[in-house]
Protein backbone atom coordinates (compact mmCIF):
# COMPACT_ATOMS: atom_id res chain seq x y z
CA UNK A 1 0.00 0.00 0.00
CA UNK A 2 3.03 2.31 0.69
CA UNK A 3 4.63 1.28 -2.66
CA UNK A 4 4.25 4.39 -5.31
CA UNK A 5 5.93 3.69 -8.73
CA UNK A 6 7.32 6.33 -10.93
CA UNK A 7 4.40 6.66 -13.36
CA UNK A 8 2.02 6.87 -10.33
CA UNK A 9 4.13 9.98 -8.59
CA UNK A 10 4.09 11.86 -11.69
CA UNK A 11 0.90 11.21 -12.80
CA UNK A 12 -0.73 12.75 -9.36
CA UNK A 13 1.96 15.76 -9.54
CA UNK A 14 0.77 16.40 -13.22
CA UNK A 15 -2.90 16.39 -12.07
CA UNK A 16 -2.52 18.82 -9.05
CA UNK A 17 -0.07 21.40 -10.64
CA UNK A 18 -2.65 21.30 -13.34
CA UNK A 19 -5.58 22.00 -10.70
CA UNK A 20 -2.97 24.94 -9.93
CA UNK A 21 -2.45 26.11 -13.12
CA UNK A 22 -6.36 25.81 -13.52
CA UNK A 23 -7.29 28.00 -10.81
CA UNK A 24 -5.27 31.23 -11.18
CA UNK A 25 -7.20 32.71 -13.44
CA UNK A 26 -10.10 32.72 -10.90
CA UNK A 27 -7.99 33.58 -8.00
CA UNK A 28 -6.36 36.72 -9.87
CA UNK A 29 -9.54 37.79 -12.01
CA UNK A 30 -9.88 38.37 -16.04
CA UNK A 31 -7.97 41.61 -16.25
CA UNK A 32 -4.89 39.89 -14.60
CA UNK A 33 -5.31 37.01 -16.55
CA UNK A 34 -5.53 38.59 -19.69
CA UNK A 35 -2.05 40.58 -19.13
CA UNK A 36 -0.63 36.96 -18.35
CA UNK A 37 -1.77 35.25 -21.27
CA UNK A 38 -4.27 33.15 -19.51
CA UNK A 39 -7.34 35.40 -20.69
CA UNK A 40 -8.65 32.03 -22.82
CA UNK A 41 -8.55 29.88 -19.35
CA UNK A 42 -11.95 28.88 -17.79
CA UNK A 43 -12.68 30.89 -14.64
CA UNK A 44 -15.48 30.77 -11.96
CA UNK A 45 -18.37 33.16 -12.34
CA UNK A 46 -19.73 34.60 -9.84
CA UNK A 47 -23.64 34.33 -8.54
CA UNK A 48 -25.56 37.00 -8.14
CA UNK A 49 -25.13 37.77 -4.48
CA UNK A 50 -21.81 37.73 -5.09
CA UNK A 51 -21.72 40.22 -8.45
CA UNK A 52 -24.83 41.98 -7.69
CA UNK A 53 -27.42 42.17 -10.71
CA UNK A 54 -30.76 41.67 -11.35
CA UNK A 55 -33.13 39.04 -10.16
CA UNK A 56 -37.06 39.15 -12.35
CA UNK A 57 -39.31 36.35 -11.83
CA UNK A 58 -41.92 36.00 -14.63
CA UNK A 59 -45.21 34.27 -14.05
CA UNK A 60 -47.68 33.29 -17.72
CA UNK A 61 -50.73 35.08 -18.52
CA UNK A 62 -53.31 33.09 -18.12
CA UNK A 63 -55.81 35.20 -19.37
CA UNK A 64 -53.51 36.21 -22.28
CA UNK A 65 -53.31 32.44 -23.36
CA UNK A 66 -56.97 31.78 -23.23
CA UNK A 67 -56.95 34.91 -25.42
CA UNK A 68 -54.56 33.89 -28.22
CA UNK A 69 -55.76 30.25 -28.23
CA UNK A 70 -59.14 31.32 -28.56
CA UNK A 71 -58.14 34.11 -31.75
CA UNK A 72 -55.62 31.51 -33.38
CA UNK A 73 -58.95 28.62 -32.93
CA UNK A 74 -61.00 31.54 -35.12
CA UNK A 75 -58.54 31.43 -37.14
CA UNK A 76 -58.07 27.72 -37.58
CA UNK A 77 -61.71 27.36 -38.26
CA UNK A 78 -62.03 30.29 -40.62
CA UNK A 79 -59.30 28.33 -42.88
CA UNK A 80 -60.73 24.97 -42.27
CA UNK A 81 -64.80 26.08 -43.25
CA UNK A 82 -63.32 27.58 -46.50
CA UNK A 83 -61.48 24.47 -47.66
CA UNK A 84 -64.48 22.44 -47.62
CA UNK A 85 -65.94 21.74 -51.01
CA UNK A 86 -68.96 23.20 -50.70
CA UNK A 87 -67.87 26.29 -47.80
CA UNK A 88 -69.81 26.63 -44.43
CA UNK A 89 -70.85 30.07 -43.57
CA UNK A 90 -70.77 31.07 -40.63
CA UNK A 91 -71.77 34.63 -38.93
CA UNK A 92 -71.66 36.48 -35.72
CA UNK A 93 -68.55 35.18 -35.03
CA UNK A 94 -67.28 36.14 -31.15
CA UNK A 95 -64.44 35.54 -29.13
CA UNK A 96 -65.98 37.45 -25.70
CA UNK A 97 -65.79 35.45 -22.61
CA UNK A 98 -62.57 33.58 -23.23
CA UNK A 99 -64.62 31.03 -25.90
CA UNK A 100 -65.25 30.93 -29.27
CA UNK A 101 -69.15 31.10 -30.63
CA UNK A 102 -70.66 30.98 -34.10
CA UNK A 103 -73.66 30.83 -35.82
CA UNK A 104 -74.00 27.93 -38.36
CA UNK A 105 -76.05 30.12 -41.18
CA UNK A 106 -77.32 26.94 -42.76
CA UNK A 107 -78.68 24.72 -39.96
CA UNK A 108 -78.43 21.42 -42.75
CA UNK A 109 -74.49 22.03 -42.24
CA UNK A 110 -74.38 22.06 -38.55
CA UNK A 111 -73.38 18.13 -37.97
CA UNK A 112 -70.43 19.34 -40.78
CA UNK A 113 -69.68 21.95 -39.03
CA UNK A 114 -69.54 20.30 -35.42
CA UNK A 115 -67.02 17.22 -37.21
CA UNK A 116 -64.86 20.15 -38.70
CA UNK A 117 -64.83 21.71 -35.21
CA UNK A 118 -64.05 18.28 -33.32
CA UNK A 119 -61.33 17.59 -35.45
CA UNK A 120 -59.92 21.00 -33.85
CA UNK A 121 -59.24 19.79 -30.74
CA UNK A 122 -56.69 17.09 -29.62
CA UNK A 123 -56.55 14.97 -26.32
CA UNK A 124 -53.82 15.78 -23.63
CA UNK A 125 -51.87 13.47 -22.52
CA UNK A 126 -53.35 10.55 -20.69
CA UNK A 127 -55.64 12.62 -19.11
CA UNK A 128 -58.46 11.02 -21.51
CA UNK A 129 -59.65 15.14 -21.90
CA UNK A 130 -59.27 17.09 -24.95
CA UNK A 131 -57.79 20.39 -25.43
CA UNK A 132 -61.38 22.07 -26.45
CA UNK A 133 -64.67 21.30 -25.67
CA UNK A 134 -66.77 21.65 -28.22
CA UNK A 135 -70.81 22.36 -27.86
CA UNK A 136 -74.23 23.28 -29.68
CA UNK A 137 -76.43 25.90 -27.90
CA UNK A 138 -79.81 27.28 -29.31
CA UNK A 139 -79.86 24.68 -32.52
CA UNK A 140 -77.85 26.35 -34.62
CA UNK A 141 -75.04 28.30 -32.51
CA UNK A 142 -71.63 26.21 -31.66
CA UNK A 143 -69.27 27.03 -28.85
CA UNK A 144 -65.80 26.39 -28.53
CA UNK A 145 -64.14 26.58 -24.26
CA UNK A 146 -60.37 26.05 -23.64
CA UNK A 147 -60.42 23.59 -21.23
CA UNK A 148 -58.75 23.71 -17.69
CA UNK A 149 -56.64 21.06 -18.68
CA UNK A 150 -55.76 22.04 -22.30
CA UNK A 151 -55.15 25.66 -21.10
CA UNK A 152 -52.53 23.74 -18.54
CA UNK A 153 -50.69 21.55 -20.97
CA UNK A 154 -50.32 24.38 -23.39
CA UNK A 155 -48.75 26.63 -20.99
CA UNK A 156 -46.58 24.33 -19.97
CA UNK A 157 -45.09 23.77 -23.30
CA UNK A 158 -45.23 27.19 -24.14
CA UNK A 159 -43.25 28.00 -21.09
CA UNK A 160 -40.70 25.47 -22.54
CA UNK A 161 -40.35 27.33 -25.57
CA UNK A 162 -39.91 30.71 -23.58
CA UNK A 163 -37.17 29.88 -21.53
CA UNK A 164 -35.19 29.38 -25.04
CA UNK A 165 -36.36 33.14 -26.34
CA UNK A 166 -35.28 34.21 -22.51
CA UNK A 167 -32.23 32.42 -23.21
CA UNK A 168 -31.15 33.95 -26.42
CA UNK A 169 -31.97 37.28 -25.77
CA UNK A 170 -29.98 37.08 -22.45
CA UNK A 171 -27.18 35.46 -24.32
CA UNK A 172 -27.38 38.35 -27.09
CA UNK A 173 -26.68 41.04 -24.04
CA UNK A 174 -23.04 39.63 -23.97
CA UNK A 175 -23.35 39.12 -19.99
CA UNK A 176 -21.59 36.13 -18.32
CA UNK A 177 -23.63 32.82 -16.69
CA UNK A 178 -27.23 34.00 -16.30
CA UNK A 179 -29.09 31.50 -14.62
CA UNK A 180 -32.36 31.06 -16.38
CA UNK A 181 -34.52 28.20 -14.78
CA UNK A 182 -37.99 27.11 -15.11
CA UNK A 183 -39.84 27.29 -11.75
CA UNK A 184 -43.20 25.16 -12.02
CA UNK A 185 -45.10 24.74 -15.28
CA UNK A 186 -45.98 28.36 -15.39
CA UNK A 187 -42.51 30.64 -14.20
CA UNK A 188 -38.97 31.71 -15.16
CA UNK A 189 -36.52 32.96 -12.73
CA UNK A 190 -33.66 35.17 -14.67
CA UNK A 191 -30.99 36.18 -12.86
CA UNK A 192 -28.19 38.11 -14.63
CA UNK A 193 -25.00 38.80 -12.63
CA UNK A 194 -23.00 42.07 -13.14
CA UNK A 195 -26.77 43.73 -14.85
CA UNK A 196 -27.66 46.36 -12.77
CA UNK A 197 -30.41 47.93 -15.14
CA UNK A 198 -33.75 45.99 -14.12
CA UNK A 199 -35.82 47.99 -16.19
CA UNK A 200 -33.43 47.17 -19.27
CA UNK A 201 -34.12 43.43 -18.82
CA UNK A 202 -37.67 43.55 -18.02
CA UNK A 203 -38.36 45.38 -21.50
CA UNK A 204 -35.85 43.20 -23.11
CA UNK A 205 -37.37 39.95 -21.15
CA UNK A 206 -41.13 40.56 -21.02
CA UNK A 207 -41.53 42.39 -24.86
CA UNK A 208 -43.38 38.89 -26.53
CA UNK A 209 -42.14 40.57 -29.70
CA UNK A 210 -44.88 39.05 -31.93
CA UNK A 211 -44.41 40.86 -34.75
CA UNK A 212 -46.90 40.61 -37.68
CA UNK A 213 -47.81 42.77 -41.35
CA UNK A 214 -50.91 43.21 -41.76
CA UNK A 215 -53.26 45.41 -44.83
CA UNK A 216 -55.23 47.74 -43.35
CA UNK A 217 -59.03 48.11 -43.28
CA UNK A 218 -60.01 51.35 -45.38
CA UNK A 219 -63.67 50.08 -45.44
CA UNK A 220 -64.06 50.66 -41.60
CA UNK A 221 -65.97 54.04 -40.94
CA UNK A 222 -64.71 56.80 -38.24
CA UNK A 223 -67.44 56.29 -35.89
CA UNK A 224 -66.92 52.57 -36.10
CA UNK A 225 -63.74 52.87 -35.47
CA UNK A 226 -64.21 55.22 -32.20
CA UNK A 227 -66.53 52.39 -31.25
CA UNK A 228 -64.21 49.54 -31.39
CA UNK A 229 -66.04 47.47 -34.13
CA UNK A 230 -64.64 46.13 -36.88
CA UNK A 231 -66.72 43.59 -39.67
CA UNK A 232 -65.70 40.03 -39.46
CA UNK A 233 -61.91 39.29 -40.91
CA UNK A 234 -61.03 42.36 -39.59
CA UNK A 235 -59.91 44.14 -36.30
CA UNK A 236 -59.00 47.26 -34.36
CA UNK A 237 -55.69 48.26 -33.27
CA UNK A 238 -54.00 51.20 -31.88
CA UNK A 239 -51.11 53.23 -32.51
CA UNK A 240 -48.37 53.91 -30.18
CA UNK A 241 -50.23 57.30 -29.83
CA UNK A 242 -53.39 55.96 -28.82
CA UNK A 243 -55.27 56.46 -32.69
CA UNK A 244 -57.08 53.35 -33.51
CA UNK A 245 -56.78 51.55 -36.92
CA UNK A 246 -58.34 48.54 -38.74
CA UNK A 247 -56.46 46.03 -39.83
CA UNK A 248 -57.17 42.54 -41.69
CA UNK A 249 -56.99 39.46 -39.22
CA UNK A 250 -55.05 37.86 -41.54
CA UNK A 251 -51.37 38.35 -41.62
CA UNK A 252 -49.29 39.12 -44.42
CA UNK A 253 -46.17 38.07 -42.89
CA UNK A 254 -45.14 37.55 -39.21
CA UNK A 255 -41.80 36.90 -37.50
CA UNK A 256 -41.75 33.62 -37.88
CA UNK A 257 -40.34 34.28 -41.00
CA UNK A 258 -37.77 36.71 -39.89
CA UNK A 259 -34.03 35.56 -40.86
CA UNK A 260 -31.94 38.58 -39.23
CA UNK A 261 -32.94 41.76 -37.15
CA UNK A 262 -30.62 44.13 -36.38
CA UNK A 263 -30.61 48.20 -35.16
CA UNK A 264 -29.68 50.51 -38.28
CA UNK A 265 -30.55 54.04 -38.71
CA UNK A 266 -33.15 55.35 -41.65
CA UNK A 267 -33.26 58.39 -44.84
CA UNK A 268 -33.35 60.74 -41.80
CA UNK A 269 -30.55 58.79 -39.86
CA UNK A 270 -32.97 57.99 -37.05
CA UNK A 271 -32.82 54.77 -35.10
CA UNK A 272 -34.74 51.67 -36.86
CA UNK A 273 -34.46 48.04 -37.07
CA UNK A 274 -33.53 46.50 -40.04
CA UNK A 275 -35.13 42.79 -40.99
CA UNK A 276 -34.56 40.30 -43.58
CA UNK A 277 -37.01 37.40 -44.39
CA UNK A 278 -36.58 34.02 -45.31
CA UNK A 279 -37.23 33.02 -48.91
CA UNK A 280 -41.02 32.22 -48.31
CA UNK A 281 -41.59 35.36 -46.50
CA UNK A 282 -39.65 37.62 -49.30
CA UNK A 283 -41.92 36.06 -51.75
CA UNK A 284 -45.15 36.35 -49.79
CA UNK A 285 -43.90 39.92 -49.16
CA UNK A 286 -43.03 40.77 -52.58
CA UNK A 287 -46.41 39.55 -54.12
CA UNK A 288 -48.52 41.51 -51.95
CA UNK A 289 -46.82 44.49 -51.74
CA UNK A 290 -47.17 43.77 -55.63
CA UNK A 291 -50.83 42.86 -55.73
CA UNK A 292 -51.42 46.29 -53.38
CA UNK A 293 -49.50 48.80 -54.61
CA UNK A 294 -50.66 52.48 -53.06
CA UNK A 295 -52.75 51.05 -50.13
CA UNK A 296 -51.20 51.26 -46.67
CA UNK A 297 -50.28 47.86 -44.51
CA UNK A 298 -49.42 48.00 -40.66
CA UNK A 299 -46.59 46.94 -38.93
CA UNK A 300 -47.44 45.45 -35.56
CA UNK A 301 -45.72 44.63 -32.76
CA UNK A 302 -47.46 42.61 -29.82
CA UNK A 303 -50.88 44.21 -31.23
CA UNK A 304 -49.36 47.84 -31.28
CA UNK A 305 -49.30 49.65 -34.95
CA UNK A 306 -46.02 50.87 -34.96
CA UNK A 307 -46.29 52.31 -38.53
CA UNK A 308 -49.09 52.26 -41.51
CA UNK A 309 -46.57 53.32 -44.55
CA UNK A 310 -48.19 53.23 -48.21
CA UNK A 311 -46.94 50.26 -50.17
CA UNK A 312 -45.53 53.15 -53.01
CA UNK A 313 -44.17 50.08 -54.95
CA UNK A 314 -43.24 46.10 -54.64
CA UNK A 315 -40.59 45.45 -52.41
CA UNK A 316 -38.44 43.01 -53.44
CA UNK A 317 -35.26 41.50 -52.18
CA UNK A 318 -37.02 39.97 -48.89
CA UNK A 319 -35.96 43.16 -47.02
CA UNK A 320 -37.96 46.28 -44.69
CA UNK A 321 -37.45 47.92 -42.18
CA UNK A 322 -39.49 49.18 -39.20
CA UNK A 323 -39.56 52.78 -38.53
CA UNK A 324 -41.26 54.41 -34.86
CA UNK A 325 -40.20 56.29 -31.71
CA UNK A 326 -37.57 54.46 -31.32
CA UNK A 327 -34.20 55.77 -29.50
CA UNK A 328 -30.60 53.53 -30.18
CA UNK A 329 -31.02 51.43 -27.21
CA UNK A 330 -34.85 50.77 -27.68
CA UNK A 331 -34.31 49.99 -31.38
CA UNK A 332 -31.69 47.33 -30.22
CA UNK A 333 -33.38 45.79 -27.70
CA UNK A 334 -36.29 45.46 -30.16
CA UNK A 335 -33.76 43.76 -32.72
CA UNK A 336 -32.27 41.37 -30.18
CA UNK A 337 -36.51 40.24 -29.38
CA UNK A 338 -37.32 39.50 -32.93
CA UNK A 339 -33.77 37.77 -33.49
CA UNK A 340 -34.42 35.25 -30.80
CA UNK A 341 -38.10 34.69 -31.82
CA UNK A 342 -41.40 35.74 -30.23
CA UNK A 343 -42.37 34.49 -26.75
CA UNK A 344 -45.13 32.03 -27.12
CA UNK A 345 -46.37 33.50 -24.07
CA UNK A 346 -47.03 36.70 -22.60
CA UNK A 347 -44.92 37.21 -19.33
CA UNK A 348 -45.93 39.33 -16.17
CA UNK A 349 -43.57 40.09 -13.55
CA UNK A 350 -44.17 39.11 -10.25
CA UNK A 351 -41.02 39.63 -8.38
CA UNK A 352 -37.78 41.75 -9.00
CA UNK A 353 -34.92 43.03 -6.78
CA UNK A 354 -31.85 44.28 -7.60
CA UNK A 355 -28.68 43.42 -6.01
CA UNK A 356 -25.76 46.14 -5.72
CA UNK A 357 -22.51 45.63 -6.34
CA UNK A 358 -20.89 46.53 -3.08
CA UNK A 359 -23.33 44.35 -1.18
CA UNK A 360 -21.38 41.40 -3.39
CA UNK A 361 -18.02 42.92 -2.80
CA UNK A 362 -18.43 42.96 0.54
CA UNK A 363 -19.82 39.31 0.32
CA UNK A 364 -17.45 38.13 -1.21
CA UNK A 365 -15.06 39.81 1.73
CA UNK A 366 -16.86 38.48 4.11
CA UNK A 367 -16.55 34.82 2.55
CA UNK A 368 -13.07 35.11 1.76
CA UNK A 369 -11.93 35.95 5.24
CA UNK A 370 -14.10 33.53 6.81
CA UNK A 371 -12.05 30.87 4.19
CA UNK A 372 -8.62 32.25 5.32
CA UNK A 373 -9.42 32.30 9.22
CA UNK A 374 -10.69 28.38 9.12
CA UNK A 375 -7.87 27.30 6.43
CA UNK A 376 -5.64 29.26 9.31
CA UNK A 377 -7.02 27.71 12.17
CA UNK A 378 -6.87 23.98 10.89
CA UNK A 379 -3.08 24.59 9.63
CA UNK A 380 -2.32 25.68 13.12
CA UNK A 381 -3.93 22.94 14.55
CA UNK A 382 -2.63 20.06 12.46
CA UNK A 383 0.62 21.58 12.70
CA UNK A 384 0.86 21.75 16.54
CA UNK A 385 -0.64 18.34 16.68
CA UNK A 386 0.75 16.13 14.43
CA UNK A 387 4.36 17.57 13.44
CA UNK A 388 5.74 16.58 10.25
CA UNK A 389 2.23 14.44 9.15
CA UNK A 390 0.04 18.19 9.93
CA UNK A 391 3.06 19.47 7.63
CA UNK A 392 1.50 16.81 4.76
CA UNK A 393 -1.75 17.07 5.79
CA UNK A 394 -1.95 20.87 5.57
CA UNK A 395 0.08 21.26 2.02
CA UNK A 396 -2.81 18.67 1.23
CA UNK A 397 -5.34 21.01 2.42
CA UNK A 398 -4.21 24.00 0.23
CA UNK A 399 -3.75 21.78 -2.78
CA UNK A 400 -7.26 20.67 -2.18
CA UNK A 401 -8.60 24.16 -2.55
CA UNK A 402 -6.31 24.75 -6.01
CA UNK A 403 -8.51 21.83 -7.30
CA UNK A 404 -11.94 23.04 -6.15
CA UNK A 405 -11.59 25.84 -7.75
CA UNK A 406 -10.03 24.34 -11.04
CA UNK A 407 -12.48 21.55 -11.67
CA UNK A 408 -15.28 24.17 -10.93
CA UNK A 409 -13.74 26.65 -13.70
CA UNK A 410 -13.88 23.54 -15.99
CA UNK A 411 -17.25 22.73 -15.31
CA UNK A 412 -18.14 26.64 -15.87
CA UNK A 413 -19.15 26.45 -12.66
CA UNK A 414 -20.96 29.77 -11.06
CA UNK A 415 -19.71 30.63 -7.24
CA UNK A 416 -22.44 31.71 -4.27
CA UNK A 417 -22.56 32.97 -1.10
CA UNK A 418 -23.72 29.16 0.23
CA UNK A 419 -21.46 27.80 -2.40
CA UNK A 420 -18.52 29.90 -0.16
CA UNK A 421 -20.52 28.47 3.03
CA UNK A 422 -19.88 25.05 1.17
CA UNK A 423 -16.37 25.66 0.37
CA UNK A 424 -15.34 26.50 4.51
CA UNK A 425 -17.38 23.48 5.08
CA UNK A 426 -14.80 21.29 2.93
CA UNK A 427 -11.61 23.01 4.07
CA UNK A 428 -12.98 20.86 7.73
CA UNK A 429 -14.06 17.66 6.83
CA UNK A 430 -11.28 17.67 4.17
CA UNK A 431 -8.74 17.87 6.71
CA UNK A 432 -10.90 15.28 9.04
CA UNK A 433 -9.47 12.42 6.65
CA UNK A 434 -6.28 13.24 7.75
CA UNK A 435 -7.15 12.94 11.59
CA UNK A 436 -8.24 9.70 10.77
CA UNK A 437 -5.52 8.30 9.51
CA UNK A 438 -2.83 10.00 12.07
CA UNK A 439 -5.12 8.84 14.88
CA UNK A 440 -5.18 5.52 13.67
CA UNK A 441 -1.00 5.47 12.90
CA UNK A 442 -0.50 6.32 16.54
CA UNK A 443 -2.95 3.69 17.61
CA UNK A 444 -1.09 1.27 15.81
CA UNK A 445 2.15 2.60 17.31
CA UNK A 446 0.83 1.84 20.45
CA UNK A 447 0.10 -1.64 19.85
CA UNK A 448 4.18 -2.48 19.69
CA UNK A 449 3.89 -2.13 15.26
CA UNK A 450 6.94 -1.07 13.32
CA UNK A 451 6.68 1.76 11.30
CA UNK A 452 5.73 0.40 7.82
CA UNK A 453 3.34 -1.77 9.26
CA UNK A 454 1.45 0.99 11.48
CA UNK A 455 1.68 3.70 8.67
CA UNK A 456 0.41 1.30 5.74
CA UNK A 457 -2.50 -0.38 8.99
CA UNK A 458 -3.46 2.81 9.55
CA UNK A 459 -3.89 4.22 5.84
CA UNK A 460 -5.83 1.09 4.95
CA UNK A 461 -8.01 0.92 8.44
CA UNK A 462 -8.92 4.49 8.33
CA UNK A 463 -9.62 4.49 4.01
CA UNK A 464 -12.27 2.35 5.12
CA UNK A 465 -13.92 4.91 7.34
CA UNK A 466 -13.23 8.25 5.46
CA UNK A 467 -14.91 6.38 2.84
CA UNK A 468 -18.01 5.74 4.21
CA UNK A 469 -18.38 8.93 5.91
CA UNK A 470 -17.92 10.36 2.64
CA UNK A 471 -20.10 8.37 1.13
CA UNK A 472 -23.16 9.19 3.28
CA UNK A 473 -22.40 13.19 2.32
CA UNK A 474 -22.11 12.44 -1.20
CA UNK A 475 -25.98 10.60 -0.49
CA UNK A 476 -26.90 14.06 1.14
CA UNK A 477 -25.32 16.53 -1.65
CA UNK A 478 -26.63 14.56 -4.38
CA UNK A 479 -30.29 14.93 -2.81
CA UNK A 480 -29.60 18.64 -2.13
CA UNK A 481 -28.58 18.74 -5.98
CA UNK A 482 -31.84 17.10 -7.47
CA UNK A 483 -34.37 18.26 -4.70
CA UNK A 484 -32.60 21.93 -4.19
CA UNK A 485 -32.39 25.44 -6.32
CA UNK A 486 -30.92 28.52 -6.32
CA UNK A 487 -28.38 28.60 -2.78
CA UNK A 488 -29.54 25.11 -1.93
CA UNK A 489 -28.31 23.74 -5.18
CA UNK A 490 -24.76 25.96 -5.24
CA UNK A 491 -23.96 25.01 -1.54
CA UNK A 492 -24.55 21.20 -3.05
CA UNK A 493 -22.38 21.74 -5.73
CA UNK A 494 -19.34 22.80 -3.93
CA UNK A 495 -19.66 20.20 -1.13
CA UNK A 496 -20.01 16.95 -3.87
CA UNK A 497 -16.71 18.78 -5.50
CA UNK A 498 -14.96 19.15 -2.21
CA UNK A 499 -15.64 15.47 -1.07
CA UNK A 500 -14.41 14.05 -4.55
CA UNK A 501 -10.95 16.49 -4.53
CA UNK A 502 -10.35 15.68 -0.72
CA UNK A 503 -10.39 12.42 -0.51
CA UNK A 504 -7.72 12.25 -3.26
CA UNK A 505 -5.74 14.68 -1.77
CA UNK A 506 -5.82 13.80 1.92
CA UNK A 507 -5.64 10.07 1.31
CA UNK A 508 -3.48 9.79 -1.81
CA UNK A 509 -1.45 12.81 -1.87
CA UNK A 510 -0.50 12.45 1.80
CA UNK A 511 -0.11 8.41 1.75
CA UNK A 512 2.64 9.07 -1.40
CA UNK A 513 4.38 11.79 0.82
CA UNK A 514 4.50 9.70 3.98
CA UNK A 515 5.57 6.67 1.99
CA UNK A 516 8.24 8.97 0.15
CA UNK A 517 9.62 9.88 3.51
CA UNK A 518 9.63 6.53 5.20
CA UNK A 519 11.51 5.01 1.86
CA UNK A 520 13.88 7.80 2.37
CA UNK A 521 14.85 8.20 5.70
CA UNK A 522 13.79 4.54 7.10
CA UNK A 523 13.23 6.31 10.66
CA UNK A 524 13.22 3.41 13.36
CA UNK A 525 9.99 5.70 15.19
CA UNK A 526 7.80 8.25 13.90
CA UNK A 527 6.89 11.72 16.20
CA UNK A 528 3.22 11.81 15.68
Amino acid sequence: MLDFPRWKRISIWLALLLGVVLAVPSLIGETYSNQIGMGGFPRISLGLDLAGGSHVLYEADVNDVAKTRVAAMEDAMTQAFKREATPIDVGDVSTNNGQLSFLVRDPARLDAAMEIARRQTNGVATSGQRDWDVRVIDGTRIVMTPTAVGLKSFISEAMKGAHDVVTKRIDALGTREPNIVLQGSDRILVEVPGFQDPAALKALVGKTAKLEFKLVDETVSPADLAAGRAPIGSQVLRTEAGRPIAVRRQAIITGSQLTKAQQGYGQQNEPDVEIQFNSEGGKRFAQVTRDNVGKPFAIILDNIVISAPNIETAILGGSASIHGSFTVESAQQLAIALQSGALPVNLKVVEERTVSASLGKDSIHAGVTASIIAAAAIILFMLVTYGRYGVYANIAVVLNIFVILAVMAMLHGTLTLPGIAGFVLTIGTAVDANVLINERIREELRRGRNVVMAVELGYKEASRTIFEANATHGISGIIMLLLGSGPIKGFAVVLLIGIMTSVFTAVTFTRMLTAGYIKRHRPAALNI
